[in-house]
């Protein structure tokens, strides 16, 4: 059964055009210069997965990504790195608004369990996450355990690589 639609969404869409507008929050501009991350910083993700997936071996699949569901870096042979950090992006979402107004603070991460494995993601600072496939087999905590040091590892890294300094940096 289809619902009709209110009157107000039968607008024609280019009438209703919103403006553009510049980034306000430190959040804000972060995820807008994620589309700049140098090759270099790409290069050293890349390694982070590389040295993750050597130190839990049930994962599948290791991507990092923007919240925007831009990847970052990948390893993994299985999977389309852009669907996944897209369906990344969609889950981010409901997370962050779920843990958000059940009073549960800043989202860190999010575990789905399934028939053939495991869909871990990640907070990699305030502008990307880690998400990662892993077999049934895999020890959920270890997995946790390695996750959580990549993800920190991740965010250093695209802050440094945009030129940013962390909470605990000294002013320059």
């Amino acid at each position: 059964m289809r619902l009709p639609l209110r009157p107000a969404l039968r607008a024609d869409r280019s009438e209703r055009r919103l403006p553009e507008r510049q980034p306000e929050s430190q959040a804000e501009r972060r995820k807008a210069d994620m589309s700049t991350v140098p090759a270099e910083a790409e290069a050293e993700i890349l390694a982070e997965l590389r040295r993750l997936r050597a130190r839990v071996p049930q994962l599948t699949g290791a991507l990092a990504a923007s919240v925007d569901g831009l990847v970052l870096a990948q390893d993994s042979a299985a999977t389309e790195a852009e669907t996944v950090a897209a369906l990344t992006a969609a889950a981010l979402g409901v997370a962050q608004r779920l843990s958000d107004s059940t009073g549960q603070g800043v989202f860190r991460e999010l575990l789905v369990r399934g028939e053939h494995g495991y869909v871990a993601t990640y907070a990699a600072g305030e502008a990307a996450v880690l998400t990662l496939l892993a077999e049934p087999r895999v020890n959920v905590g270890r997995l946790h355990l390695e996750a959580r040091r990549s993800s920190l590892r991740i965010a250093d890294l695209i802050d440094h690589s945009l030129g940013r300094r962390g909470p605990g940096s000294p002013p320059t």
